[in-house]
């Protein structure tokens, strides 16, 4: 209805009237009518009213909040500086800021300067705005003295405005020296200080400031103040925290706010609550894609990927548009459940609403399908987008490094250097694993000394987890320890946990007994390494140790995880443990087992039982044979066609026996066996596997 409104003016004849063409003209900004605009700044221009700052300054104003900024600096351009008033200026300046120019924005404050115009609090503060975007300090320090130069300290407005300008540079010392100094605060003032905290990781701070807020006699805490509190209390995992800002969100009546309600739902989930996050999203009463946005990724953060994906569906059922955010969600849970068909119907959703060359989306496209084992339809998404980012070139050099692709990863690096891609740490991660997985100690030690000489990355624990597994899976155990002891922090579990499993690659007791003795002290709770070095034990004829150190664990309530296989066939999905016998088609599945041990026996292949060491009394060699995911084997071998690859997931990594065992079988059968375990992909085929039996 708005749009006929200001039409009725032209025919009482008020577009002559000054005044009635700045009544026409806000109007035209409540509509964004660009056309009728054009009609009005006609007729300005038609009576010689140009001259008219206030009819200027609302022209200006129009062009730019409907998006056509260039026809707003043309405008200002071509007309005369005298006719431009400080709020001319002002309002450019301001614009500009937002339209993410800040170093234009600045230049036109000076400008401004140079016309002998005098700034006020708005332009101070339309200035400050951008030398915050600018993420210079220096900038928003020859503001500062300009500001007190003019007189500007004590404002409110400018105050709060510097305050917001130092957190944004993470400056929060002089942050903090600003809002003590400032005469009087406002609800904006402390929520600049409660933001800032919250940016630059300073949690504890960020909740603080809202119990200074409630002391306070003279503001109220708004939505800024409680979401970014709650924000603050997510990330630290807050949980009592949070609950007393839900709290003092009832106490202010701001439950009915969406991005509240948002806020709270995202600090439930993180703080790992989830039914009270779930409630959360019950009471909300309209939901939009934002709120169905924190559901999922609370799915997500909970590990409750199949629900993930369930409220996914939901949402489109319910006629909510997906945004990039949505997609990246749950492309995430479908690779986590390795669910192919899931993610193929998601990537139709994508093509279907024109997202499929967002870049955004394509990092989580391309990850999804290598994570459910497909690495071609991985490799036809990226080659499918011509313009790439690091996120996507990491996504795809990640996809080769999972699949054991070794070469390719190396390869794919180089070609992105050669595009003058930066590489971000962890690009570098994915590089130095692949030398670990080939061997290529000189190269991976020249990578990682590249991080910082070159590209000026700061090796994180994760990369010197690589270089110890690189330098340990060669069998340059001393080397790795050395390495170790020089870093210049403290060894984390994944680091030490590199060394161990060299130790036990090679046989090195002795260190594999000090590395293990550290790890218990580090995570007494991990079974993995009890279980590594009873393995040690075991391997060394030492069953004596080795019994010590699984009474150790019974002792300590430690229980190793117990290891099950999935398979999919015709969209379902089935469960197997070691040794199960629930299934439905269990006659057939160890009749197809027996026949696979008599075929490989009959290439010469014999069992390695020395590889159980779960305690069994007698015949061992069977033991082995009913692992999981040869059970999962011996089912996708009965019940999927020929020409289908067999994909089988497993929680832990496999065992060297059900490794040979498979490349055996994809050769005798004729077979793409595919095996996602909790490191990596394995890749069977004719024999061989992906990872040239270097894992």
């Amino acid at each position: 209805m708005r749009g006929p409104f200001p039409l009725k003016f032209f025919h009482r004849g008020l577009c002559s009237i000054p005044t009635g063409l700045n009544h026409l003209l806000n109007a035209s900004i409540q509509t964004r009518s660009l056309k009728l605009a054009t009609q009005i700044h006609t007729q300005i221009i038609t009576n010689n009213y140009t001259f008219l700052p206030f009819l200027f300054n609302n022209l200006i104003n129009f062009y730019a909040k409907c998006g056509c900024l260039n026809q707003a600096l043309l405008l200002f351009s071509i007309t005369h500086h005298r006719f431009k008033t400080i709020v001319t200026w002002t309002s450019l300046v301001a614009h500009l800021s937002r339209f993410n120019m800040p170093l234009q924005a600045l230049s036109f404050f000076n400008q401004m300067r140079g016309f002998g115009l005098y700034p006020n609090q708005f332009t101070f503060s339309a200035g400050l705005s951008a030398s915050a975007a600018t993420m210079m300090i220096l900038h928003g320090q020859q503001l500062h003295s300009l500001i007190h130069k003019h007189g500007f300290d004590g404002n409110v407005f400018v105050g709060s405005a510097l305050v917001d300008m130092y957190a944004k540079c993470a400056d929060m010392l002089s942050a903090e020296k600003v809002f003590g100094q400032m005469p009087e605060r406002n609800i904006v003032s402390w929520n600049s200080m409660s933001v800032g905290f919250l940016h630059n990781n300073f949690y504890d701070r960020a909740v603080e400031v809202l119990k200074d807020v409630l002391r306070e006699k003279t503001v109220i805490p708004d939505e800024v103040s409680v979401t970014s509190a709650l924000s603050a209390c997510a990330n630290m995992g807050a949980s009592d925290s949070g609950r007393q800002v839900h709290g003092v969100v009832v106490k202010y009546g701001l439950v009915p706010l969406t991005t509240v309600k948002n806020s709270l739902m995202d600090m439930y989930f993180k703080c790992r609550i989830f039914d009270e996050g779930v409630k959360m999203f019950q009471c909300v009463g309209d939901t939009d894609v934002v709120t169905w946005n924190v559901l999922v990724m609370g799915c997500v953060q909970n590990d409750k990927f199949e629900e993930a994906c369930n409220h996914f569906w939901v949402m489109r059922r319910e006629g909510i548009l997906p945004d990039e955010a949505s997609f990246s969600s749950v492309l995430h849970s479908s690779g986590s459940l390795a669910a192919l068909h899931q993610g193929t119907a998601i990537h139709d959703q994508i093509i279907k609403l024109g997202y499929v060359k967002n870049m955004r989306v394509l990092g989580p496209l391309i990850t999804m399908y290598a994570k459910c084992g497909s690495l071609v339809d991985a490799y036809r998404v990226f080659e499918g987008n011509v313009d790439h980012n690091v996120i996507s070139w990491t996504a795809m050099i990640s996809a080769y490094q999972l699949h054991g692709c070794a070469n390719q990863v190396i390869e794919l690096f180089e070609q992105m250097l050669s595009k003058g891609i930066q590489p971000s740490h962890v690009t570098f991660v994915c590089v130095l694993s692949a030398c670990s997985h080939t061997g290529r100690v000189e190269e991976g030690l020249a990578y990682f000394h590249s991080m910082k000489k070159i590209y000026d990355i700061d090796p994180g624990p994760e990369h010197y987890a690589c270089m110890v597994d690189l330098l340990g899976r060669a069998g340059q155990l001393y080397e790795a320890n050395r390495f170790i002891e020089s870093m210049p922090m403290k060894p984390t579990p994944s680091v030490l946990g590199a060394l161990l499993g060299a130790c036990r690659k090679y046989g090195d007791l002795k260190m594999g007994r000090e590395v293990a003795e550290r790890l218990f002290q580090m995570e007494p709770h991990n079974p993995g390494n009890y279980v590594l070095l009873s393995n040690m034990y075991t391997r060394n004829g030492r069953l004596e140790e080795a019994n010590d150190v699984r009474r150790l664990m019974g002792v300590n309530r430690i229980r190793k995880e117990p290891g099950c296989s999935w398979i999919d066939v015709k969209n379902m999905t089935f469960v197997f443990t070691s040794h199960d016998r629930s299934h439905s088609s269990t006659g057939e599945i160890y009749k197809m087992l027996e026949k696979m041990e008599k075929l490989m026996k009959k290439k010469g292949y014999v069992a390695e039982t020395e590889l159980v060491t779960n305690g069994l009394d007698e015949n061992e060699e069977r033991g082995l044979w009913y692992h999981s995911e040869k059970l999962a084997l011996a089912f996708g071998l009965l019940t999927l066609s020929s020409d289908s690859p067999i994909r089988i997931k497993k929680n832990l990594r496999t065992c060297d026996h059900c490794h040979t065992v498979m490349k055996l079988a994809s050769k005798i059968f004729d077979r793409e066996i595919i095996i996602r375990d909790i490191n990596r992909f394995h890749q069977f085929a004719d024999g061989f596997c992906s990872c040239r039996d270097y894992w």
